[in-house]
């Protein structure tokens, strides 16, 4: 699942479809199939913490997966982080929670809790994989000249936590404070933290895998846009390919 469609193009040109036509759910499309060699689910959450939530669960209502992948772009917040570098969610929080007196800050309401921990046997699958993606494959997937006008270099693989809010962060000094306060976190973006929750409240394991577009500054929006145009899709493919070769 992903929240944009240029995020997972190149996972919808390798499927195998079924014989069933794309279901409808709710207002949201998902397409059944084979995607190298594992019978899969594809579907688009759209943007932000409710649409996710929303179609995550009905994902796990409809078809009753064992496990849910979550892929997608994310600004960085590690200062040490570099466009193109992965990033393998740990745990998820929302950034922007805050029921503060009656909860502490970041605490979900009558949970318990203000992060949610992803599958680590899944963690350690794609860590695998976007580390052999990065070292074999992406020299030949994206371009010299397209890697250039990115801004990508040599890519390394980290494990973290990731913030997630309904904001899109492009402000430095906005994301410099959500680093303080939020150190354990690698990055932000809009939509991992509610699918991790929908997830755990089903019982079903998960894992978000978010590729850096951009340092969430004020350069954020540009970087955005042409790291989707130009890359985004072709890192997940890459890496949910080698993965799934693993037969989870």
């Amino acid at each position: 699942m992903a929240a944009l469609r240029e995020e997972i193009d190149s996972l919808l040109s390798a499927l195998r479809p079924s014989d069933l036509e794309p279901v409808r759910v709710g207002g949201r499309e998902f397409v059944h199939g084979t995607l190298h060699g594992e019978e899969v689910v594809l579907g688009l959450s759209g943007c932000g913490k409710v649409a996710a939530a929303i179609t995550a669960t009905q994902m796990i209502e409809r078809f009753r997966p064992r496990q849910v992948w979550f892929t997608g772009v994310a600004g960085a917040l590690w200062p040490d982080l570099r466009v193109g570098d992965v990033v393998i969610g740990d745990g998820l929080i929302q950034h922007d929670m805050d029921a503060r007196p009656l909860f502490p800050r970041f605490e979900v309401p009558f949970t318990g809790r203000s992060r949610i921990q992803a599958d680590p046997a899944l963690i350690a699958v794609l860590k695998e994989a976007a580390e052999g993606f990065v070292r074999d494959q992406l020299a030949s997937a994206v371009s010299a000249a397209t890697r250039a006008r990115l801004g990508i270099g040599t890519p390394r693989v980290v494990v973290g936590d990731i913030a997630t809010g309904d904001r899109f962060m492009a402000a430095g000094t906005e994301a410099r404070a959500l680093a303080a306060l939020v150190p354990a976190c690698a990055c932000v973006e809009m939509e991992g933290a509610a699918v991790a929750q929908a997830c755990a409240g089903s019982g079903v394991p998960f894992a978000v895998l978010r590729v850096i577009s951009d340092v969430a500054d004020e350069g954020a929006g540009a970087g955005f846009a042409a790291f989707i145009e130009g890359a985004a899709s072709v890192y997940s493919g890459g890496i949910v390919a080698r993965a799934l070769t693993k037969r989870l």
